[in-house]
């Protein structure tokens, strides 16, 4: 699961996803890849869970990027605890996704295969996605 080794501080308050991605908006490294149309937290199992179904679908072919990292602490208090008596333990670990954000490339296969290994991959995220193309950017879409 990814993590990162180590943090400056524990725990973080929740913060606010407002406006559009800047940065990560563009298709770098493969020809296909996975963009984030609406904000929200992708845990560290959703990414996983993702790279595992593109991997599978792939068929050891082509290369995956992953373009988000989960660096963001969620807390949460055990189940039936009173309120109060400070903040929860870290439970997992998410990344802060705004829209345009390209999360997943893809590199090295054909276009109907990267869409299917792409789609399959949509499924595991709870925000919603859109499958694009390096030509798709060129040609001003």
């Amino acid at each position: 699961m990814l993590m990162p080794k180590r943090v400056k501080y524990r725990k973080q308050m929740r913060g606010r996803m407002k406006g559009k991605e800047s940065r990560g908006v563009e298709i770098s490294f493969g020809d296909y890849g996975l963009l984030a149309m609406e904000p929200g937290w992708v845990t560290a199992r959703q990414i996983e869970a993702a790279r595992r179904a593109l991997v599978h679908a792939m068929k050891r072919r082509g290369k995956v990027w992953i373009r988000i990292f989960p660096d963001k602490p969620y807390t949460q208090k055990p189940p039936e605890t009173r309120m109060g008596k400070g903040k929860g333990n870290v439970e997992y670990w998410v990344a802060v996704v705004k829209p345009g954000r390209v999360m997943f490339e893809i590199g090295g296969l054909d276009e109907a295969a990267a869409r299917e290994a792409l789609g399959l991959a949509r499924h595991k995220f709870a925000i919603k996605t859109k499958i694009i193309a390096r030509s798709d950017i060129a040609a001003g879409e």
